[in-house]
């Protein structure tokens, strides 16, 4: 008989000193709505905690002042009484509890977030990638996080772990199907491979997925419940998050939009590699999409052109966004320049849905302003909510 294959999960290898005593986790379930809530509202007074999260005043003061005690949150200054009694302090999470990593993986680009506990970035780096070779990145990663660990005195024991987002759509497990540049990375389980390497858990998710867990917490999204997010690299793909939760679907694979092509279609939709085929043909000396994103010239010849192609392709995206999710805005992140993104926009039309007189009202369409940095912050936030939020 077959061995039965190992479930690799990332939260069992949290280090113990974390974790509350006598358990196996950092948080229960209420003491996760409160930090949760502390992450969105920094600062809001203990009082209103029990209206916020339905629970007793008893609780709330119990569980706050376990956090607290525990190192987790700080109490701050009350606010300006507003009644009789005295104002309850306020609560905030503690930076210095923890910090975690945001590793982002394009075919061309390294994305790299050092972020504290309350969920502020610290350090935020794009690094070279040699796609070709997996440990030469492997080892540039390492090398870069001990210079920034020594930068900002950090202890590698302070480590709560990291996200690691990658392009590519999800097969099983920790496996990815990237394209074709990020050849060994392919069907590999990689969080193990990352666990073992770098000693510390390591949560896997797409680069659109941690693209948009970025928006919401540091980017555009952060004030939208419901957005769409649409992410241009060498590829195309995309992420959803409904009610302010990421959804993944029944496969780990929402939003990866490409697949309402035909694989004739497939050729015309927006993924910049075909504009640096195109501009390479030309005789603008492109090597790559994060080299054409960093030069980008409005000026440049076939730029017009490549937007009237691929806009029918790019109003079906929104289109069918708005169809499904109804989402109060459609975010174009990843590798796009902004007056490219700027270009799509102009061109989508969306058909007007009227009825006596009154329209549905239609999405934002928005440029994200976090860019290329939006995955790799958003895989250190995803590691943060996996730990604790």
């Amino acid at each position: 008989m077959a061995a039965k294959q190992m479930v690799y999960r990332p939260e069992h290898l949290i280090a113990a000193r974390f974790n509350r005593s006598s358990a196996s986790s950092i948080v229960s379930e209420n003491e996760r709505r409160m930090l949760r809530l502390i992450l969105r509202q920094p600062g809001l007074p203990r009082a209103t905690m029990t209206t916020e999260l339905d629970l007793t005043q008893q609780s709330v003061h119990r569980i706050a002042g376990d956090l607290t005690a525990r190192g987790l949150l700080s109490l701050g200054p009350a606010p300006p009484p507003s009644g009789r009694g005295k104002p309850s302090p306020s609560l905030h999470l503690n930076p210095d509890f923890a910090y975690v990593w945001g590793i982002s993986l394009n075919t061309d680009e390294i994305g790299l977030c050092l972020m504290d506990f309350s969920g502020n970035r610290i350090a935020g780096e794009l690094l070279p990638l040699d796609a070709r070779r997996r440990e030469v990145t492997l080892t540039t990663i390492a090398e870069k996080m001990q210079i920034l660990r020594n930068d900002h005195g950090l202890h590698e024991d302070r480590c709560l772990g990291m996200g690691f987002g990658i392009t590519g759509f999800r097969l099983s497990g920790t496996q990815y199907n990237p394209p074709l540049p990020l050849h060994e990375w392919s069907l590999i389980e990689l969080g193990p491979l990352l666990s073992a390497r770098f000693r510390i858990p390591v949560w896997i998710e797409n680069n659109a997925n941690t693209s948009a867990l970025g928006e919401a917490m540091l980017g555009l999204g952060h004030d939208l419940k419901t957005f769409a997010y649409i992410s241009f690299n060498y590829g195309l793909g995309g992420a959803v998050v409904i009610d302010r939760k990421l959804v993944t679907g029944g496969r780990g694979n929402a939003g990866e939009i490409s697949a309402i092509f035909t694989p004739e279609e497939r050729l015309h939709r927006p993924a910049l590699q075909y504009l640096l085929e195109r501009l390479n043909d030309k005789g603008i000396d492109l090597a790559s999409v994060s080299e054409m994103a960093q030069r980008y010239d409005p000026a440049w010849p076939g730029l017009d052109e490549w937007a009237d192609e691929v806009s029918p392709n790019f109003n079906r995206i929104v289109a069918a966004f708005w169809a499904v999710l109804d989402p109060e805005a459609v975010i174009l992140g990843g590798q796009i320049p902004t007056g490219l993104a700027e270009k799509l926009i102009a061109r989508v039309n969306l058909t007007d849905i009227n009825r006596y007189g009154i329209s549905r009202q239609k999405p934002c369409l928005l440029v994200s302003e976090l860019g290329p940095h939006a995955s790799s912050v958003g895989a250190a936030a995803y590691a943060l909510g996996q730990c604790c939020f």
